[in-house]
């Protein structure tokens, strides 16, 4: 495992020279140690042999599709964070990568700070996730996940059994997407609609949030599903 004082390593998995120009330097500025393959056998031996802290990974390969990687390596019991940089736009695109295990996915073009900010709350997941804490603290949400106890700025705040194990997922997995049909599946086995999802949301976004309209806890990502976001 990679100590905090170690610099991160980032794989960037892309066949496309403008974009490995433009990754190299950009994430080097920010005292990451940059590696790069440019096709999906490569990028699954470098990601073999831990030679990656988290792995940028484009889904049009010339040899593996991106979404087959991903698929590989969940599979094989490999947690390292991927965040998916892809011009596929599609909503079914972004809900099979993150379905199968991807923690982002940031489409093409994109600017890099957004990226740098995927990478940041990346590895902060798998951080928390290594940590275990019984205490989630982000911005003015705090969770007591012993006890069960959720106070905002302050103040308890009561919820449903079924509002508290949606955000308790959300919380969970803090930084990642989570698809409408995982938190589906995982809250209420998979047996109830979207639209019963969004009243959910809804109703904990008037209790946690500042402005409901304007959320800065949970972010919705459009036609995928929603992030718990982990504040700087």
């Amino acid at each position: 495992m990679t100590t905090l004082s170690a610099p991160l390593r980032v794989l960037v998995v892309d066949d496309e020279p403008a974009i490995l120009r433009f990754l190299r330097p950009s994430l080097a500025t920010q005292g990451y140690v940059v590696s790069e393959a440019k096709d999906g056998r490569s990028a699954l031996d470098a990601i073999r042999a831990k030679a990656a802290d988290v792995v940028v990974l484009d889904l049009g390969l010339p040899d593996i599709d991106g979404i087959e990687i991903i698929r590989q390596l969940r599979g094989a019991g490999e947690t390292l964070p991927i965040i998916v940089l892809s011009s596929r736009e599609t909503e079914g695109a972004k809900v099979a990568a993150l379905d199968l295990g991807a923690d982002d996915y940031v489409t093409k073009p994109f600017g890099i700070d957004e990226l740098l900010a995927r990478i940041r709350a990346a590895q902060r997941h798998r951080l928390q996730q290594q940590g275990e804490k019984a205490i989630f603290r982000n911005g003015d949400l705090t969770a007591d996940l012993v006890r069960r106890i959720i106070t905002v700025r302050g103040q308890e705040v009561k919820f449903s059994p079924r509002e508290y194990d949606v955000l308790r997922l959300l919380i969970a997995h803090a930084g990642k997407v989570l698809t409408h049909r995982f938190i589906l599946r995982e809250v209420w086995g998979g047996d109830a609609d979207v639209q019963y999802l969004r009243i959910y949301i809804r109703a904990l976004r008037q209790k946690i949030e500042r402005d409901p309209e304007r959320p800065r806890h949970i972010l919705t990502e459009t036609g995928v599903g929603y992030r718990l976001a982990l504040q700087d």
